[in-house]
């Protein structure tokens, strides 16, 4: 710096010589002037470049994107969810009534039969010689109760007889008497010989009943759903095994879901079940709560395991479509709103000592609001907000941004604004889990 202040001392002092020439005062009061002015220029060539003044710009507002999701309106359910298996409703079973032989079997596995329909004909072990046996008895005592009969007939004629010569007194009393008891005994073969009669048509009526019992007739109408007769198979009404035949009525079934212990209380008949299958993926079936079995499930309960409870309701198949074994997964309706004001789950934090939820509402205008909401019904996805939100209110999720905070604070210790403390609004509403679809809109920070 030494050096520079050196050559302008130097330049002025040469222009002075020339100017002094003319006169010693001008060349004074010239010197003075062209000296300070080297002193000035030396001043501002000390001075540091850092220390410039810049003149100040006027920066324009940044925007600032907020993290928000809107309240909508919807329905929601509060639901008990089991596992369940679908079962036959009403199906019933088809045996031999008599011993015999399986002559013929007249239906497959799944055709569909009418009610009084031949499904198996069986040949009976009873010998026809037998019947043929009791035939010829019922004809000989048919002959016999003839000749009694005309017996009978004789022997009332021989008395009414003997009774007018006795009135005469023409005929001897053991000869009136012997008359009487002819008559009297002739009556009695009569009655017996029917008897034997009657007895022999009884057992006819048995044979033919059992005649009528090689036909195995469908008991009702539907599909054959399990079939364990073939042909040649020897059977008999005592035998104890599965059933010749078992026909089911496919148009209804029943649903046997198992609900634990923790929510089968608030199980009630009546209510409304749904339910899926995997064979048919988005398709809903539904039906009404019939019974809770109060009794265990089978294999649950016992020592650490944990208990189940059976639950039955039917459902309508028509089509068909639904086949009995099929897995399911069943959501019993427990409670459920309409048109109510729905708030996702993962944006509720924990309640306060009063059960309330805090959340940060953002208006029209970025105006942040602090809210306290009353939750209804809930599922895993969905909370029912009762109050505190409206349907179309942005819902801020996270923290509060330090932008609003600060616009808050400052709002706060304006004169005559209620104090409040905001300091712990960023942790007011925090996602317990994936955030949910949010709208990003631009505002300008203030």
């Amino acid at each position: 710096m030494t050096v520079e202040r050196t050559k302008v001392s130097s330049f002025f002092s040469g222009k002075l010589s020339r100017i002094c020439g003319r006169t010693r005062l001008a060349c004074a009061a010239a010197l003075a002037i062209l000296l300070s002015a080297g002193v000035g220029l030396a001043q501002v060539l000390q001075q540091p470049k850092s220390a410039a003044v810049l003149p100040k710009v006027a920066v324009p507002p940044a925007s600032v994107k907020f993290d928000t999701v809107t309240v909508e309106r919807g329905d929601i359910e509060q639901t008990v969810d089991a596992a369940g298996k679908l079962q036959l409703n009403k199906y019933a079973d088809a045996n031999a009534q008599v011993a015999g032989q399986i002559k013929e079997v007249a239906v497959a596995l799944g055709d569909t039969v009418q009610a009084g329909n031949m499904v198996v004909e069986i040949t009976p072990t009873l010998q026809p010689a037998k019947m043929e046996d009791n035939r010829a008895q019922m004809a000989r005592l048919q002959a016999e109760l003839a000749d009694q009969r005309a017996q009978m007939d004789f022997a009332e004629l021989q008395f009414k007889r003997q009774t007018q010569l006795k009135a005469q007194n023409a005929t001897r009393e053991d000869t009136f008497e012997s008359s009487r008891m002819s008559m009297s005994s002739a009556s009695a073969r009569v009655d017996s010989i029917n008897a034997q009669i009657r007895q022999a048509e009884a057992l006819l009526k048995i044979e033919e009943d059992s005649r009528q019992h090689n036909l195995v007739l469908a008991p009702i109408s539907g599909t054959v759903v399990a079939l364990n007769a073939r042909a040649g198979q020897m059977v008999s009404p005592t035998q104890a095994a599965a059933p010749l035949i078992r026909i089911a009525d496919l148009s209804k079934l029943t649903v046997e879901a198992r609900v634990a212990e923790v929510d089968v209380t608030r199980l009630r008949r009546g209510m409304t079940a749904n339910f899926t299958t995997p064979g048919y993926p988005g398709q809903h079936w539904s039906g009404a709560l019939r019974q809770v079995i109060p009794v265990p499930a089978e294999g649950t309960g016992a020592h650490d395991k944990q208990t189940f409870y059976n639950v039955l309701f039917e459902v309508n198949n028509t089509d068909q479509k639904l086949m009995s074994g099929m897995s399911t997964q069943v959501q019993f309706i427990v409670a459920q709103a309409h048109d109510a004001v729905l708030l996702p789950m993962t944006l509720l934090g924990r309640p306060d000592a009063d059960g309330l939820y805090s959340a940060n509402v953002l208006d029209a205008n970025s105006q942040l609001s602090r809210r306290k909401l009353k939750v209804g019904l809930r599922n895993q996805r969905q909370a029912q907000v009762l109050s505190g939100l409206a349907a179309g209110e942005q819902l801020l999720i996270g923290p509060v941004p330090a932008s609003l905070l600060k616009q808050k604070q400052a709002m706060s210790a304006a004169p005559g604004a209620h104090a409040a403390n905001w300091s712990d609004a960023a942790s007011a509403l925090k996602p317990a889990g994936a955030a949910p679809q949010t709208n990003r809109g631009a505002t300008p920070e203030r």
